[in-house]
């Protein structure tokens, strides 16, 4: 008998080897788990990062004062056009406010440190495909919410001085998290 469809076995995940009362959840077991892979393959690039590489995100994108310019990357893969807005540019799109698009999604803006100040509020004006809209970054290490609007905005901190730790023998703890 000849067969033109080519099937391909999979291997059965352990969790389905070790435990047969899941047999009848197998399709939405293996789903998921393709699903996983799937996700875990965009977040590193397929393989070429791992995943705490990834999880290190905030050290590469958002908002930073790199000596005498600030830094500031987006993750934006559907995104045709960027623009940072915010109180520097009374909320409208400016060119010298433009992102630019590198690779795999990433969008950058290098600004002169004197282009944004400390407590400044800022956002993103994202284009797409069929659409736009205001997005508050991803990587954000700063949000605060207008009184009178109830409008949330990332603020720039960079005070001009910096809060100092003044504890020298704090030692953070190293026990495992107690989580019952």
């Amino acid at each position: 008998v000849e067969n033109n469809t080519i099937s391909m076995e999979r291997k059965k995940l352990k969790v389905l080897v070790n435990d047969p009362w899941l047999d009848s959840y197998e399709n939405a077991i293996n789903g998921r788990y393709d699903h996983a892979m799937y996700k875990k393959s965009e977040l590193t690039n397929s393989g070429k990062q791992t995943l705490s590489d990834f999880a290190s995100g905030y050290r590469y994108f958002g908002l930073h004062r790199t000596g005498d310019e600030w830094l500031f990357r987006e993750w934006a893969p559907h995104a045709t056009r960027i623009y940072l807005i915010g109180t520097f540019s009374d909320w409208k799109e400016d060119e010298k406010y433009a992102l630019t698009h590198l690779d795999n999604g990433n969008w950058e803006i290098k600004l002169p440190v004197n282009a944004l100040h400390h407590q400044d509020l800022y956002k993103l004006k994202i284009y797409w495909a069929g659409g736009e809209g205001e997005r508050i970054p991803a990587w954000v290490t700063r949000v605060v919410q207008d009184d009178a609007t109830k409008i949330f905005s990332a603020q720039v901190w960079s005070p001009e001085n910096p809060f100092e730790f003044k504890v020298n023998s704090f030692k953070p703890a190293t026990d495992p998290l107690l989580i019952y």
